[in-house]
């Protein structure tokens, strides 16, 4: 369930002839019957914790894998071995492997950065952590924001009754809509940096959305916390597991580690030293792997420059990346044929979706690129979706930043605020999910949770859409 984790930069990061793993197979010729096992993984995510809770935790693995290979072996058989190799290929060695090895360095690196002491989840308090982690998204990416502020958040809220909340609108404003100011942010913006879009034309051009809508959410969340911190009042006081001690921030050796980080993926994107490997007909670039190289030894330095306790104090443990990295080997893998299809376009299955995207006039839609991208986006990867509707609305950078710059906004806030729709919608959704379960959070259901984005979220784009992009 990690949101499409693919997250924090995941797919993105990957360099922009590389963001399809669909490459070569013929999606206008495929049925939507091969999006089924990709909706069955989706589906078993949603309701093995609920439904077969034992049974889903000792065996996701090997449900996600059977779901791959009902992808898989059905490629084979009618693609044929080369072509469906280098799809499968593509996906993992450009995709899934870069994606997990930014995760995991994420994951590891600010996993590293303790913020000690016992803050108290008062209302106002909650909101300030929550605007201090949406800010921080845009400079750490959505992921390393969120696993340097949720354990915090966790533990300032640890004593209240009602707490779930806080987490469900931490994932709303941090684990999303403050990715979106700058292409480090999310990986749909990243991908649209490493095709052409100026650096600073997100912070330029999707400031006023993002207040905007950061600021109903978060208006939202203040007005519901006051409201259960009152009723809290005249409930039994539950003991605060948390001593009373100083704020702190410690671990502050990975902070130049996490800047590394970003150097690596920026250097990826202006170096191009022409130099290049090719493996089953896959094409690894030389900056690629490098930029992997550095950003995996960088989460090593961090293992090793951080001392243990300090991790065991935030609480740190494999468990959730390792789940992470199953099931989205899966996801990569059951994507691939849905992507090949939302590729072909018009002459694709989903052509009555390509087709709402453009007026009577021809001219775009901005309306239906902000929901057609953000709907997509809750359960597919949201990079890959981003591409696929910055390359349908013309693929040229220069006319996007400028005479179709609402367009650009429209694609780009739908595949970054709409993540926030599901558990799956972006990368560290569903990681912050198993961290807050796994401390003792009564996390809501997949399904659970999507009642709480319909209610919260989806009125704020509805209002948003029609203010930004002509509703």
């Amino acid at each position: 369930m990690r949101s499409l984790l693919r997250a924090v930069l995941a797919a993105a990061l990957l360099c922009p002839t590389a963001a399809f793993a669909a490459e070569g197979l013929p999606g206008d010729a495929m049925s939507l019957m091969w999006a089924l096992p990709f909706a069955g993984l989706l589906l078993s995510i949603a309701t093995g914790p609920l439904l077969y809770p034992h049974l889903w935790e000792h065996h996701y693995g090997k449900i996600t894998a059977g779901w791959a290979a009902l992808v898989v072996l059905p490629l084979i058989a009618t693609q044929g071995w080369p072509v469906s190799a280098e799809a499968l290929l593509h996906t993992l060695l450009l995709e899934y492997l870069s994606f997990i090895i930014l995760l995991l360095a994420l994951y590891t690196i600010a996993g590293g950065i303790l913020v000690a002491g016992n803050i108290h989840g008062t209302p106002l308090t909650n909101a300030g952590l929550l605007v201090i982690g949406a800010l921080l998204a845009s400079v750490v990416g959505t992921t390393g924001a969120s696993m340097i502020m949720i354990r915090p958040m966790i533990r300032a809220n640890d004593n209240r009754p009602f707490n779930a909340h806080v987490i469900v609108f931490f994932i709303f404003l941090v684990s999303n809509i403050g990715g979106a100011l700058t292409p480090l942010g999310d990986p749909p913006l990243f991908v649209g940096f490493l095709r052409g879009v100026d650096f600073f034309w997100t912070t330029a051009n999707l400031w006023k959305e993002t207040l905007f809508v950061g600021g109903i959410v978060l208006a939202v969340f203040l007005a519901l916390d006051f409201w259960l911190h009152a009723r809290e009042a005249g409930m039994p006081k539950i003991k605060d597991p948390t001593p009373n001690s100083a704020v702190r921030v410690r671990g502050l050796v990975n902070l130049p580690l996490l800047a590394g980080v970003i150097g690596a993926i920026l250097l990826s994107a202006a170096w191009k030293p022409g130099v290049a490997f090719t493996v089953a007909g896959v094409q690894l670039e030389g900056q690629n792997l490098l930029r992997d190289a550095i950003i995996l030894a960088l989460a090593l330095a961090s293992l090793k420059l951080t001392p243990r306790p300090m991790r065991h104090a935030n609480g740190f443990t494999w468990g959730p990346i390792v789940e992470v990295a199953k099931l989205f080997a899966g996801i990569f893998i059951c994507i691939v044929p849905v992507i090949a299809i939302l590729r072909a376009g018009s002459e694709g299955a989903l052509s009555p979706l390509v087709a709402m995207v453009t007026n009577e006039a021809g001219a775009p839609n901005d309306l239906a690129y902000f929901w057609l991208t953000g709907a997509l986006s809750s359960f597919l990867d949201n990079a890959p979706t981003y591409l696929v509707f910055f390359e349908l609305a013309g693929g040229d950078p220069e006319h996007l930043m400028t005479g179709l710059a609402t367009t650009l906004a429209a694609i780009s806030t739908g595949a970054v605020f709409m993540g926030a729709n599901t558990y799956i919608g972006n990368a560290p959704n569903f990681m912050v999910f198993a961290i807050a379960k796994h401390r003792g959070v009564k996390m809501p259901s997949f399904f659970g949770y999507m009642l709480w984005s319909g209610a919260v979220l989806i009125p704020t784009f509805l209002l948003a859409g029609w203010v930004f992009f002509g509703g």
